[in-house]
Parts: structure tokens; sequence; C-alpha cells
């Protein structure tokens, strides 16, 4: 009925955009997530990569979730919008969402995905239909989430590496501290991995486990990471090889730690923000099928394999960039920082996941890093470096909205003959 001889083209299109907005949310938001990993020295930049190929790719395709919202986070009142409109804004918005991406990436910028693809829907929404049809809330929910989020991690970073410092790098017989305390941090590592996975990388399979059962399934793991980091503690040589380096064997132990969080961080963001590639995908792919304009629209394999792929590419194409800012341009890390910033993170995820706070993973992971900077007093930040991380989050919604506008009325163009 609409669109004949246009459809295959519609579909194609949204499927190279889909790729694109892929591989930009890897070139820019996956790399935020391992720059801690890469800027301590725990993970080489390719040793990253093949962590994240992994482990956001297994999120984003096995986890990745067999619905989706149609339109990103409830932003418009689908009941106003036709389904032509819809085509040519899920279109304009994987566009504009994921050149904004890349603009920011190219100047080594983190910003979120999530509120790149809001501000573009956003913006078609508001010139395809007017002002109305937007939940003005929501956006009043994300402009809040620039403040909670890096602060929440901020203090938790803080505190972790104040605990840190004071209980093992601190004292008189370091080596001697991390083998007695080190199976306590890799019990709260599995622990905060068990929550970080059933709140969030497992949420798309709308797994029904109440608060307790998730508790008590974290606490087991947990009990097994204890175990784990027993034995491993135990079989690494902790002796000091030199006594100019006597905390070269202690930040052994944190390299583990930070690598397993960072796997965690990892399947949960491949798991839910796939969504903001494919999301505007299924929506076309709905639209052109016919089905009933809705809430949700069905994934299929193809989609997440799409989603998987274009992260796992960006990432490892142009994600340095972005791996260099947040792992050395904001402050200088080790690995027992960058375990605090990352198991910080973890840990703001997940209780902002269960309070149904609205955070970015972005935003939570430089946070994060500034409290681990802080910790060090506020020479050790960049400022400079932070200003322009702070501009970029702020300029997201309202320049990715702009440019969905422009690419609505060109995508229009193109297919309504």
């Amino acid at each position: 009925m609409v669109f004949v001889s246009e459809i295959p083209m519609a579909l194609w299109i949204a499927g190279g955009l889909a790729l694109y907005m892929a591989w930009a949310i890897g070139a820019n938001d996956v790399a935020n997530a391992m720059g801690t990993s890469v800027g301590s020295g725990a993970l080489t930049v390719w040793g990253a990569i093949l962590v994240a190929a992994v482990f956001e790719f297994g999120g984003a395709f096995f986890a990745g979730g067999h619905v989706t919202d149609t339109v990103r986070k409830g932003m418009l009142d689908l009941s106003l919008i036709s389904r032509e409109q819809l085509i040519y804004g899920m279109l304009g918005s994987l566009a504009a969402a994921g050149t904004l991406l890349i603009g920011a990436t190219r100047f080594g910028l983190p910003v979120s995905t999530t509120h790149s693809i809001v501000g573009a829907i956003v913006g078609f929404g508001a010139v395809a239909i007017g002002p109305d049809v937007v939940n003005w809330p929501k956006i009043g929910q994300i402009v809040l989430s620039w403040l909670t989020s890096p602060l929440i991690a901020g203090v938790i970073a803080f505190i972790i590496f104040q605990i840190t410092r004071a209980n093992i790098l601190d004292t008189k017989d370091p080596i001697l501290r991390i083998r007695r305390l080190g199976p306590v941090f890799f019990f709260f590592v599995f622990f905060i991995i068990g929550l970080v996975t059933l709140f969030k990388g497992l949420k798309p399979l709308k797994l029904d486990l109440d608060l307790k059962e998730a508790l008590l399934g974290s606490v087991a793991l947990g009990l097994v990471g204890t175990a784990i980091g027993a034995f491993f503690i135990r079989r690494v040589q902790l002796g000091e090889e030199d006594p100019k380096h006597r905390f070269s064997r202690v930040e052994k132990i944190f390299v583990v730690l930070q690598i397993l969080t960072a796997c965690a961080i990892a399947f949960a963001h491949g798991s839910n923000d796939v969504a903001n590639a494919i999301g505007p995908l299924a929506a076309v792919t709905s639209a052109i099928g016919g089905a009933e304009l809705g809430g949700k629209a069905p994934v299929a394999a193809w989609m997440l394999a799409i989603g998987g792929l274009g992260i796992v590419v960006g990432l490892a194409t142009w994600g340095y960039r972005v791996m260099e800012t947040v792992g050395k341009r904001i402050t200088e890390l080790t690995p027992s920082r960058g375990f605090a910033a990352q198991l910080a993170a973890a840990t703001t995820i997940v209780v902002a996941s269960r309070l149904g706070i609205p955070v970015s993973t972005t935003h939570t992971l430089v946070g994060a890093v500034l409290g681990v900077g802080l910790a060090r007093g506020i020479s050790a930040l960049d400022l400079r470096v932070v200003g322009k991380i702070i501009a970029s989050w702020v300029a997201t919604l309202p320049i990715a909205a702009v440019l969905s506008m422009f690419f609505y009325f060109f995508f229009k163009g193109l297919l309504s003959g």
C-alpha cells in the first residue's frame, strides 16, 4: 500500500545504517569500557579488542533480546506517528546518532550512545509531528542523569580506592595484605558480576528472578570467586623482584580483578546498547512489513548479528581514540586504580538499574575515573580534558536532534519519490 517499489531500498538502507550505528557504538561507547584496562596496562589495545569482541558480541547476540523498544526509552507517542513518518524518522535517527558518535570519536570524546539516539528520535519527532509528541519528562530524567551518573560512580570509586590504599597499598607489607584481603576482593568482584549480568546483561531475556533470588545467586558466585582468588593468589609469585618496584607483584592481582570486571561490563553493555542500533532497524522492518505500530518490535537473529559485528569492528578500527582519553588523558591509572574505577562503575550500574534511575554507561565510567583521580588530589586530573568531555555531554542531545531533523527530510525526499 505504501512504497511498494521503495520497500527493498528502505530496508537495505536501514540495515546499512544499523551497521553504521553499531560501528559507531563500538568506536566510542565500547572503548569507554575498555579504556581503563588499557590505560592501566592491564590489557594491551589488541587484548582489549579481543576481550570486547568475545563479551560484547556474546552479550549482543545471545542476550540482546527477541524484542526491542520501537522507539528507544519511550520518547515518543506512537499513536501520533504514521507508518511513513516512523520509517523516515528511524532512518534519520540512525544516521544522525551514528554521525554524532563518529564525530565525537574523531576528537577522542566519550559520549553517551543512548543519549545520542534519544536526541535523534526527539529531533525527528519534533519536526514530523510537533513538540507535543515528545515525552518531555523523560528528557528531564536524562538531563538529571548527567549529574547523577558520574557523581554516584565517582563517590563509589573514591571510597573503593581509599579502602584499597589504606588496607593494602599504604601498609608496611602490601604483599602480606593482598594475600589476606585478595580473596575478599574476588568475592565482591564476582558478586557484582553476578548482579550486573542478572540486572543488565540478561535483562532483555526477561528472566523472572526476584531480588532475593538474584542476591542469593550472586552470593554463590561470589563464594566461587573467593575460592578462585585464594587459589590464584597462592600460586602467583608475589615476592618482590626489585625494592624499587614494591607494588609490581601486588598490582598483578588487580590486573586479574580489573579484567574480570571489564568482561562483565562488556557483556552487559553488548546486551543492552545493541538495542540503540537494532531498535530502529526492527522498527523499520516491522513498519515495512505492515505490522501494527506498537511499543515493541520483534528482533531477528540477523539483526543481532549486525549489531554485534558492527560493535566489534568499530572498537577494532577506531576505538583507540576514546580508549586513550578515558585510560590516559583524564588521570594516570594503575591496575589498582583502574580496578577501583571499573568496580565502582559496575556497582553504580547495578544500583541504578535496580532503582530505575536512568544512567549512562559512558558517564558512569568517566565519573568513576574522575573519582579515582580525586583520591590523589585535584592536581591528578587534567581539567581541560574533563571540561571538553562535560561540554560534549551537554551538546549530545541538541546536536543529535538537529542532525536528525536534516536526515529526516533527506530520507523523506529520497524515499517518497
